[in-house]
């Protein structure tokens, strides 16, 4: 098999770089993929798998790093006022531009993705023509209120460790740290040890947590920052094209977090895999790309 074609690049945006890599090629005629890591504030590379696609199908897999993450410009003195939805889904257009691909192409949009991908969706841009929700939320109170529930399950003397910490403001501590990974080894991915390119996102996330203290908080179950009171529930019904939904049995993003998205978008698919949390494109890597595969397969011709 010959090797699969990878260009990497930046997308000049606001008077700064956006990051993105092409695996495939442009050239194909299979829709293009368009894959948006979650967050806010993480990277492409614990959704690097998703380029598996390339190979599988022969379509181009599209991936970047949303402005102040990863391998695009960091941004560390900017406040929760400059990182907002609307900052994202301009960067969004504009990469789709940049591509020339606005026209006819899909999206993927993890946990955060996820939730960018709704907000794209329900303008209806006529040149969407599949979208895939992984792994989010339709809700921010609905998800603090789940990963909440989820906490309370966890060991006693984890619970004390964390509540200890936030209500001393000492969530930097390396213990609350610790107490909250056993969260995520539960609810994040389950994979252990973590796969290189997820503890590479987390890494990355340590070194600059900008976005993600900014927009959400410290934590997945302490959602303090601009998106606390975010929600797309009522606004679902406007979304047009055809909707994927795939979540994990075991996921942080439980049956209450996704649910309104089957129920609202108009014929939107949901696939639970049952052996993942929040990540089965790494936990159940093969199948994942499989499921993703096989429902843009259908698109292709559109």
């Amino acid at each position: 098999m010959a090797p699969v074609e990878v260009q990497e690049a930046y997308l000049p945006f606001r008077g700064y770089k956006t990051w993105y890599r092409i695996t495939g090629s442009l050239g194909s005629p299979l829709l293009p993929l368009v894959v948006a890591h979650g967050g806010p504030g993480c990277t492409h590379d614990y959704v690097d798998s998703f380029k598996d696609i390339a190979t599988l199908d022969g379509r181009a897999v599209i991936h970047y790093d949303q402005l102040g993450n990863g391998n695009s410009t960091r941004l560390p003195d900017k406040g929760p006022d400059f990182w907002t939805v609307a900052l994202f889904l301009e960067e969004l257009d504009a990469l789709l531009a940049h591509l020339g691909i606005a026209d006819r192409y899909a999206f993927l949009g993890q946990s955060w993705g996820g939730m960018l991908g709704a907000e794209h969706a329900v303008r209806r841009p006529s040149g969407l023509k599949a979208l895939v929700i992984a792994n989010s939320p339709t809700n921010m109170h609905t998800w603090v209120s789940e990963a909440n529930r989820l906490r309370r399950k966890l060991p006693v003397e984890v619970q004390a460790t964390l509540l200890r910490h936030e209500e001393a403001g000492t969530i930097t501590d390396p213990d609350y740290i610790a107490a909250s990974k056993v969260f995520y080894d539960r609810h994040v991915c389950r994979v252990s040890p973590w796969p290189v390119e997820v503890a590479r996102t987390f890494a990355i996330m340590d070194e600059d947590n900008t976005v993600y203290r900014n927009m959400n908080g410290p934590t997945e179950f302490h959602v303090i920052g601009t998106m606390k009171d975010w929600t797309i529930e009522d606004r679902l019904p406007q979304v047009a094209a055809p909707t994927l939904l795939i979540s994990g049995r075991h996921d942080e993003a439980t049956p209450e977090v996704v649910r309104p998205y089957v129920e609202r978008v108009p014929g939107c698919r949901w696939v639970v895999f049952e052996d993942s949390s929040h990540m089965p494109h790494v936990e159940e890597r093969a199948l994942c790309m499989k499921t993703v595969s096989n429902f843009l397969g259908e698109y292709d011709a559109v």
